[in-house]
């Protein structure tokens, strides 16, 4: 179900404010396409969608809390019903390290596993309703590098990104039959607010605009997985390939995030 650009009129994106949804709306942004955008920033959220704007497209954009089951699905529902969805981008999602106290690390892998799971669910479930009962649609979940192998730096990040990518490789296969298209994207280190607070080095670190590009055209031909880039993805299935123990020790010696 290869598709063009041109063949996506309305698409949803989450986490829309910032790094990879906003490159992505902003890319997509064009005459006769309608832009559903939420973030959790209003100032950039309404920023990211003036641009669009002025590039042609009709845009709804909506601060809301991805973990929200309720305000999700209905917004999801109110998008579908002024416009069809065509294609919907469960982007939205956080990181962190486990912080200094227990009680920091009990709080926030809570919080990172409710927006980063939870949150995906919430897109795409609703979505996926609709998308099943026409047998038409395409679904992108937004997952990591970090989610092929478990390291100590920031284990609730990388256990949600698994998860997500799991999921969205299962849901490819039983959505097949139904005409319902589901990527899988997995980029490594991609500049943004979430990786300009790193302190660590960042190898392969790559541009915006240019993971943008790479994900467009994966979604495009509806690949199963939208993995990058490739000198990243080789290292982290070399270390899911290794032995238990001298994985985990590479795992423990790698740098932590804050």
């Amino acid at each position: 179900m290869a598709k063009e650009h041109s063949d996506f009129k309305h698409i949803l994106i989450t986490g829309a404010s910032s790094g990879i949804g906003e490159a992505l709306a902003l890319d997509y942004a064009g005459p006769a396409i309608t832009l559903s955008l939420s973030g959790c920033d209003q100032g950039r959220l309404a920023a990211v969608a003036a641009v669009c704007r002025a590039r042609g497209a009709t845009v709804d954009a909506q601060v809301l809390d991805v973990t929200d089951h309720a305000a999700m699905a209905a917004w999801v529902a109110a998008r579908e019903g002024a416009v069809p969805l065509d294609l919907v981008i469960a982007n939205a999602g956080i990181s962190a390290g486990l912080g200094e106290n227990s009680g920091d690390a009990a709080e926030k892998t809570r919080r990172i596993f409710a927006v980063n799971v939870d949150g995906v669910l919430n897109t795409v479930l609703p979505a996926m309703a609709f998308f099943r009962a026409r047998r038409r649609g395409q679904i992108a979940l937004v997952s990591s590098l970090a989610g092929f192998r478990g390291i100590g730096g920031a284990p609730a990040y990388g256990a949600t990104k698994a998860a997500v990518k799991v999921w969205g490789e299962g849901l490819r296969g039983a959505l097949a039959r139904e005409n319902v298209g589901v990527s899988v994207i997995c980029p490594g280190f991609v500049v943004s607010r979430m990786t300009d607070v790193n302190k660590f080095p960042m190898p392969f670190l790559m541009p915006v605009n240019k993971a943008s590009a790479i994900i467009r055209k994966g979604i495009a031909a509806n690949r199963g997985r939208i993995a990058f880039p490739w000198p990243m993805l080789a290292a982290v299935w070399f270390m899911a390939l290794l032995p238990d123990a001298l994985a985990g020790a590479l795992g423990r010696i790698l740098p932590a995030k804050d």
